[in-house]
């Protein structure tokens, strides 16, 4: 039975899949295996609406997908009522800095907000609005003044970096929310962005005494986190891709000091410090294991981070911190060009672009150029598989076998700079599990135990 695939959610997956990045829209139609992976993933978004936290290491090679796995966690923990943030590591963006590269990345996570009506980012005004509206409607009931009402409501964020002037400009926004006075909204906004570089300029706007700077930014996030929770989600979710980053940090220094805030981080999930939220970084396997600058250089991230050793010959346990993806298998890989092909269709079976006999030719072809390579990172293979499609549909009448022996498919490798700082890796992709139906909570809720 044909499912009907929207022509913008087609055309943008299309093209995003062409350019080797991970679709924003349509993921679901390329969801294939992956499933135990994903099911571990929502045990944990359950885990943190259930007020617990969660932290994961993804771990595959270049193009093993990483990122689609990510973007499908951020799917999964929008679909559980969470918030998300997710931002790449680069340069500009690292966990621990100095020259303000750490309050970069802060602000870019405060951006990029989402929730599952606001999927694309920028939640944070939603977010502070429902906040002070339910503020309000308690403190008018009970004969409060909302401006004292909000900052008993915020007292759980007192004991952080910066808490009591996060809960005044919260009242700041409170008070331009009831005036009317839009300058003062978007000066709050832009504090709780950590966009503010000069503290003298905050007080201006908002009178309080301090900004985000780069020391402050994971205790600005776990204030967000709990503001976040009072506003009545059930969660946060910190999605941070690209750490290799970390890894091509030249300045030992720089690098360890990046390491000891992910320790610190892993501490307080680890230990049940941290509540109702949950990260997830994504990583190369020379990140998190080389002993020399990897998170293994790190004596006590090697040990949190170890890997269950009977966990070998075909053994996986996916209950630790780090996922290591799997290659997929032929049988996938085969489901996985179906559903691209079902895809180029727009959900039309009677329509499809290729017959099945391309499918295992084409898979055949692949194997033979790159080998047991071409299992573990499909993304240039299935950028070619498009490029295949594209070729058919713009010059009817053309045979696909004619074309199959002119296809020339790379395994995919890391970039050959490892030792610079100014590196920036693309997205990469693979599948998951594909959903029971074309809706969104059908295919959410294949995931659910």
């Amino acid at each position: 039975m044909s499912v009907k695939i929207a022509p913008k959610e087609r055309d943008a997956a299309i093209q995003a899949l062409r350019a080797g990045v991970v679709p924003r829209l349509g993921i679901r139609h390329v969801q294939v295996g992956r499933s135990r992976e994903v099911e571990e993933t929502v045990r944990d978004m359950s885990r943190i609406a259930d007020g617990g936290s969660a932290i994961r290491f993804v771990i595959g090679d270049y193009g093993s997908g990483k990122t689609f796995f990510l973007t499908l966690t951020r799917t999964i923990a929008a679909e559980r009522k969470l918030v998300v943030m997710h931002a790449d590591l680069s340069p500009d963006r690292r966990i621990h800095a100095t020259g303000g590269q750490a309050r970069t990345l802060g602000a870019e996570l405060v951006l990029s907000m989402s929730t599952r009506t606001k999927p694309d980012g920028g939640a944070l005004a939603s977010v502070v609005e429902r906040f002070v509206s339910d503020v309000r409607k308690d403190a008018l009931a009970s004969g409060r003044k909302v401006e004292d009402a909000i900052r008993e409501r915020l007292v759980v964020v007192r004991d952080l970096v910066s808490g009591f002037d996060f809960a005044e400009v919260i009242v700041c926004y409170w008070r331009g929310f009831e005036d009317g006075d839009e300058q003062l909204k978007a000066a709050a906004l832009r504090w709780l962005r950590a966009e503010y570089t000069l503290k003298t300029e905050a007080r201006e706007a908002l009178g309080v005494r301090t900004i985000i700077d780069d020391a402050g930014v994971y205790d600005h996030l776990k204030a967000i986190a709990r503001l976040v929770r009072l506003a009545g989600y059930d969660g946060t979710l910190v999605v941070l891709d690209e750490m290799v980053n970390l890894y091509k940090l030249t300045n030992s220094q720089a690098r360890n000091a990046n390491y000891e805030q992910v320790l610190r981080i892993v501490n307080d999930v680890l230990q049940g410090s941290a509540e109702r939220i949950g990260f997830y970084f994504g990583g190369t396997p020379e990140f998190l294991l080389d002993s020399r600058r990897g998170l293994y250089s790190y004596e006590a991230l090697r040990s949190r981070l170890a890997e269950n050793s009977f966990a070998r010959d075909g053994l996986v346990d996916l209950s630790g911190p780090v996922i290591r993806l799997q290659s997929l298998t032929p049988e996938e890989l085969y489901v996985l060009l179906d559903k691209l092909r079902l895809l180029w269709a727009g959900g039309d079976t009677e329509h499809l672009p290729v017959p099945d006999a391309a499918l295992g030719a084409f898979l055949e072809h692949c194997s033979k150029k790159i080998g047991d390579a071409y299992f573990r990172t499909p993304r240039n293979t299935i950028r070619a598989f498009m490029d295949l499609l594209a070729v058919l549909d713009q010059n009817p009448g053309t045979e696909w076998g004619a074309l199959l022996g002119r296809i020339e498919v790379a395994p995919d490798a890391p970039l050959s700079t490892p030792d610079i700082e100014d590196v920036e890796f693309s997205n990469v992709i693979v599948a998951a599990r594909p959903p029971s139906n074309g809706s969104d909570d059908a295919g959410l809720a294949s995931f659910r135990i």
